[in-house]
């Protein structure tokens, strides 16, 4: 069963990120790259807490934690540049 769901979880984080990825080289628009650049990363934390699940343990989550502040804090910066370039 652990095998199945792992199977499935690999495919549609697979799907997920190919998805963002085409998003993140066609945006049209900085801040249309930025969003999918921070959805690349929370796919990243999704796939990187479903192995911790599927194989039960706890020894990522500080893996977890420093790629959502990295997420939080990358976007935040962007977004803020984005927003003085077009003022």
């Amino acid at each position: 069963m652990t095998t199945f769901l792992a199977a499935v979880l690999t495919t549609l984080f697979s799907v997920t990120a190919l998805l963002v990825l085409v998003r993140l080289y066609r945006g049209p628009s900085l801040l249309d790259r930025v969003i999918a650049a921070d959805m690349l990363l929370a796919t990243m934390v999704g796939a990187v807490g479903a192995e911790a699940a599927v194989n039960r343990h706890a020894t990522t989550l500080p893996v977890l934690v420093v790629l959502s502040l990295l997420g939080f804090v990358g976007s935040v910066s962007l977004v803020r540049f984005a927003v003085r370039e077009r003022v």
